[in-house]
């Protein structure tokens, strides 16, 4: 079934292609899907872009079947025949993340996950021969990567709308990152979503994150899109400078205790 995509949306995934730079002529864009809403709703956008511009690009989609049950091939059936009905192809690679997890012990399963299937979309990419992977992170996702860095390491970081791996010579794309995850939510409602069958789904940091700002938001409404204004580098304010190193600091000391650094 196909569903029109509404403007709103289709406009900020315009903004963020033209914005960031994210298609070019001739690009093999290959579209990591999950089954999920977000993966979904990047397919049908990625397929209306190609039917309402004037780029020349081809589109191909991979699900990463992490072995976290045994029957999600079967549960595909849906996201095959959508991309069946969209024209794009679509095909399984089975990783067994659910394996690796084990091994890895007291690692965060959410790295080892999200490592191993990097590596098998990349990998499936050169195959391909696409010089592109889109994934369907959203704004939500943006803002919460940034307020999560920043909680646990200190540090102003989130993920790039446009990113270009050297090691694979491939860029990833993310054409959704101006879509609130509420808008998707709204438009795939009458869609055959498939539930995520990680076993941590709902229990992760990110989760934690999510419902944080959700709170945070009831005495703070603006709280999240002062966190997304907050990502763009023209937002720095008043900082204090880098730390000194051992070295600085040894000269600045005994310049404070003898005098001048010509007595250090």
């Amino acid at each position: 079934m196909r569903y029109e995509l509404p403007q709103v949306i289709f406009s900020k995934i315009i903004r963020a292609v033209v914005e960031f730079e994210l298609i070019d002529d001739g690009d093999k864009i290959l579209i990591g899907v999950s089954g999920g809403k977000d993966s979904l709703l990047l397919i049908h956008a990625l397929s209306t872009l190609k039917e309402r511009t004037k780029k020349k690009f081809s589109l191909a989609a991979l699900t990463i079947d992490p072995k976290f049950s045994d029957d999600l091939n079967d549960k595909l059936s849906a996201v095959k025949k959508f991309c069946n009905e969209l024209g794009i192809s679509h095909e399984v690679r089975a990783v067994d993340v659910a394996s690796m997890i084990r091994e890895q012990g007291d690692k965060s399963p959410c790295y080892t996950c999200a490592y191993f299937r990097r590596a098998a979309m990349n990998r499936h990419a050169n195959e391909l021969g696409a010089n592109k992977i889109a994934y369907a992170h959203h704004l939500d996702d943006a803002v919460e990567t940034f307020f999560m860095s920043l909680l646990s390491s200190g540090q102003l970081t989130t993920f790039q709308p446009k990113t270009y791996l050297d090691r694979t010579n491939i860029t990833v794309i993310r054409p959704l990152v101006y879509v609130r995850e509420s808008e998707i939510t709204k438009f795939t409602r009458g869609f055959d979503i498939l539930k995520s069958p990680c076993p941590f789904d709902g229990l992760t940091n990110r989760q934690r994150i999510k419902k944080l700002i959700a709170e945070l938001e009831r005495d703070f409404p603006d709280l999240f899109n002062h966190l997304a204004a907050a990502m763009r580098k023209n937002s720095i304010g008043e900082l204090w400078d880098a730390p000194k190193t051992r070295q600085q600091m040894r000269e600045n000391y005994f310049a404070l205790k003898f005098g001048g650094k010509d007595n250090v």
